[in-house]
């Protein structure tokens, strides 16, 4: 066996290994690797999860179907994008752990484990797209979860993918839930090390101005609520601010709650101090869809 089929054996363990985690979903779909999608991202080592639940170098696009609770079920689904700068996935606390609280809405959830850009901004975006498509029935592989009104949430890194989608997407959420979102790519005022990842660190000022996602607002993008902390360190709050200033110059609903600390990251976290507050306004927002 030469090496060129022996990295490739590796490679199958490793997606097989991944696709197959279990994080109490209903459902497992296996959406494209490279070598199906559209696009590849050119990672062609094995996935690495240097701590658990936080898997980097992602190659295949998977999503975890956590069906809503049928007594409350309102019709509604999400597909959730977990953060990590555009290097890893937090799978648990902004991926598994906010689908359950999702489901407990009545809103089914499914998380994506997507692909790391590496460079290739329209790979995790082709990704994102097609899992709205096969929630929203438009593609086969989700027959049992599908749902009409298909939103998209995300976190951190995985917030600039969900607003990404929501600007720049073939298919558009029906509407955004945006947890401390990477916005803009502006000196001074940017998650550097995701544009970075996104687009590569040489990337020119027209590309990075281009996936400033305050300029791709239009009258398309779904309505949308942005939770955050004022002492965010990591992601500056202007990300969120300026995308909620877009939102409202083009007439797009847009609400956004702002708390005094907390940093950045919480998701769904025990510790941060005002998780009552968000999950009750949110769930008060979801009712109004």
């Amino acid at each position: 066996m030469n090496l060129k089929h022996i990295m490739s054996a590796i490679f199958t363990l490793a997606v097989t290994a991944a696709a197959a985690q279990n994080y109490g979903q209903d459902a497992t779909i296996r959406i494209w690797d490279n070598a199906t999608a559209p696009h590849s991202n050119g990672i062609t080592t094995p996935e690495v999860e240097k701590e658990r639940n936080r898997p980097g170098n992602t190659s295949e696009a998977v999503l975890y179907i956590f069906k809503a609770d049928e007594a409350a079920a309102t019709g509604l689904a999400v597909v959730i994008c977990p953060g990590g700068g555009y290097a890893r996935l937090a799978m648990d606390h902004e991926g598994y752990q906010l689908a359950r609280w999702f489901t407990a809405q009545g809103v089914t959830a499914a998380v994506l484990k997507y692909r790391m850009p590496n460079g290739r901004p329209e790979v995790p975006l082709e990704d994102a797209v097609q899992a709205l498509r096969i929630m929203a029935g438009q593609e086969a592989g989700a027959e049992g979860y599908v749902c009409d009104r298909v939103g998209i949430v995300g976190s951190s890194a995985g917030g600039h993918l969900a607003a990404m989608t929501s600007t720049m997407g073939a298919f558009r959420p029906a509407f955004s839930v945006l947890f401390y979102p990477v916005v803009t790519g502006e000196d001074g005022k940017c998650h550097r090390g995701s544009f970075d990842n996104l687009l590569g660190s040489d990337r020119t000022a027209g590309q990075t101005e281009y996936y400033s996602l305050e300029n791709r607002v239009d009258d398309s993008t779904p309505q949308t609520i942005l939770l955050l902390s004022d002492d965010d360190g990591a992601v500056p709050p202007v990300s969120s601010t300026r995308y909620y200033n877009a939102l409202k110059e083009h007439g797009i609903p847009a609400t956004m709650h702002i708390y005094p600390s907390g940093g950045h990251g919480w998701g769904m976290k025990e510790s941060f101090e005002y998780k009552a507050e968000w999950r009750r306004a949110l769930a008060e927002w979801l009712k109004k869809l």
